[in-house]
């Protein structure tokens, strides 16, 4: 048993249970990079176990009242058989050229950062239009199917983005409040990592030691993330979450061969994240302005 990682699974858990992220945006480069496993392992592994954790965390927020069933049931409508389509993909044209699928994962963990740091940062007007639950027309059933299907695929191939691009998509699309987010993203995550994660187990792709380690250390650091859920701000969460993502990022494909210096797996992540601090500390300064300045009209 490996306490390094069941100290992951602890670690990945609390922050899947608080943001509703962080399950194969995280697990899958921790296993390539410092446990050594093969990237095809690593990733039907980590769907594998998603499931099992996510399962655990949508469970909790179901019964907090912060899942829009509905959303959840026709995102699913797509994702489940675009996971699947994912994981056949994998199998058929990816599982024997290793250094293509960590090209992959790693494009995907970019984007997965950078869409963390562009909600965290660039937002804060969609705050203004949330909404506690979503009116299911066909333009919104349609447009839950679709996403489902292209965010499920790329989930199939590389167990990344279950969480941060559905909740960017729950932001942007369905304008959800923060809470629905993150309870309605864990929900939906664990009934399409179900379907990719049987589909992997199909292919013979899960490595069952290595899960029941992780679960180890992710099943109680689920249920100490959704206590914590709401209680840790977000403000500082999320950009942190995304540079270390955007670090993963670089060190996959720096594994994959592809040249990129060294410094760079941590410099740029800190230089990101100083100018996130930089932005925050900007807009709390001019907040308090913003709030004063109609006052000053005359009536």
């Amino acid at each position: 048993m490996d306490l390094t990682v069941i100290v992951f699974g602890l670690g990945v858990g609390i922050l899947i249970g608080m943001t509703g992220i962080g399950g194969g945006s995280l697990m899958t480069p921790l296993l390539i990079l410092f446990a050594g496993i093969h990237p095809t392992v690593a990733i039907g592994t980590d769907l594998a176990y998603g499931a099992v954790t996510k399962t655990l965390g949508g469970w909790r927020h179901l019964r907090k009242g912060t899942v829009d069933l509905g959303v959840s049931k026709w995102l699913a409508f797509g994702s489940v058989p675009g996971s699947i389509a994912g994981v056949i993909l994998l199998d058929a044209v990816l599982k024997d050229r290793p250094d293509t699928l960590l090209i992959g994962v790693g494009i995907a963990l970019l984007v997965v950062s950078i869409s963390i740091l562009f909600r965290a940062l660039f937002l804060q007007a969609a705050i203004e239009r949330e909404r506690h639950t979503v009116e299911l027309t066909l333009g919104t059933k349609i447009a839950a199917v679709s996403l489902g299907a292209i965010l499920g695929l790329l989930l199939g191939l590389t167990s990344v983005g279950s969480g941060a691009l559905i909740g960017l998509a729950l932001i942007l699309v369905f304008r959800l409040t923060p809470h629905r987010v993150v309870g309605t993203d864990v929900f939906h995550a664990a009934i399409v990592l179900w379907a990719a994660g049987l589909a992997q187990l199909f292919y013979g792709n899960v490595d069952f030691g290595l899960m029941a380690t992780i679960l180890i250390g992710s099943l109680p650091g689920v249920l100490i993330g959704t206590a914590l859920a709401g209680k840790v701000p977000a403000v500082v969460l999320r950009p942190a979450l995304g540079c270390v993502l955007l670090g993963s990022a670089l060190g996959v494909f720096s594994k994959a061969g592809v040249d990129v210096p060294t410094w760079t797996i941590v410099g740029v992540p800190v230089i990101v994240g100083l100018v996130a601090t930089g932005l925050h500390k900007l807009r709390a300064r001019r907040r308090p302005s913003d709030r004063t300045a109609p006052e000053a009209v005359p009536a």
